[in-house]
């Protein structure tokens, strides 16, 4: 079975400056991969890279066993679903005249799928409240809902629980991992909150400067940290910071 999302020596510059230096990832089909980094690591442009919103310099990208063309149409982004920086919604229109647009665009049909997806995400009893009204964190559930409106085999996450309360973090967790378990859906998710991903992540990939540092199950993870009061934030930082290393 080819890899949900397959990377080979991906560069990416702007000007003299390396953002991502000859990177390697696999993402399995039906797993949480969770990925990793500081501000400026290289993240947000890997995502706009398998997206085609940026161009690489070199490297070749598979998603879903699809070669990526960067000079043409790709129809297996009809398959993946993302959230990737601020989402942007139209303000003077409600939740689901939004999802109307996005599903004429996307050439989804529309049907039950809409409210159904509203409510699965915990955007209910809107009525005619306009998206200009609604929270940050409302926001990012719709965001979550336009991109699980047309049942994706993969979902492309940037901080999906960015602005989110304590209680909505803990709903999307779980809804996620719902997904996951009962879709299949292959996820790569990158947050802040490192705790989070821990609760969520089969792999891990932590990147620093445009750099892969690991690659690794977060089974393989907890067996370097067996003994040691660590967690995957502390995992994160010392492999990043170059101190004690694991393995």
């Amino acid at each position: 079975m080819k890899e949900a999302i397959q990377i080979r020596n991906l560069t990416k510059r702007f000007g003299d400056k390396v953002i991502l230096d000859n990177v390697n990832m696999n993402v399995k089909r039906g797993e949480i991969y969770a990925f990793i980094g500081a501000n400026g690591a290289g993240k947000t442009t890997l995502m706009k890279l398998l997206f085609g919103i940026l161009k690489a310099d070199a490297g070749e990208i598979a998603l879903l066993g699809e070669p990526l063309s960067q000079n043409g149409s790709n129809p297996v982004f009809s398959q993946i679903g993302n959230i990737i920086e601020t989402p942007v919604f139209y303000n003077n229109l409600t939740a689901v005249d939004n999802l109307v647009i996005h599903c004429h665009y996307m050439g989804i049909e529309l049907g039950e799928n809409i409210s159904e997806t509203l409510e699965l995400v915990g955007l209910t009893d809107l009525n005619d409240k306009k998206v200009g009204e609604f929270s940050l964190g409302m926001k990012q559930r719709l965001a979550l809902a336009r991109a699980l409106i047309a049942k994706p085999q993969l979902l492309i996450l940037d901080e999906p629980i960015n602005g989110m309360d304590p209680m909505g973090i803990q709903d999307t967790r779980n809804l996620l991992l719902k997904i996951n378990k009962e879709l299949g859906t292959a996820m790569l998710i990158s947050s802040h909150i490192i705790s989070e991903l821990a609760k969520m992540a089969d792999t891990v990939g932590i990147i620093d400067h445009g750099v892969m540092l690991e690659e690794c199950s977060i089974e393989e993870i907890h067996k370097k940290l067996q003994g040691e009061d660590l967690e995957l934030e502390d995992y994160f930082r010392q492999t990043v910071m170059g101190g004690k290393r694991y393995g």
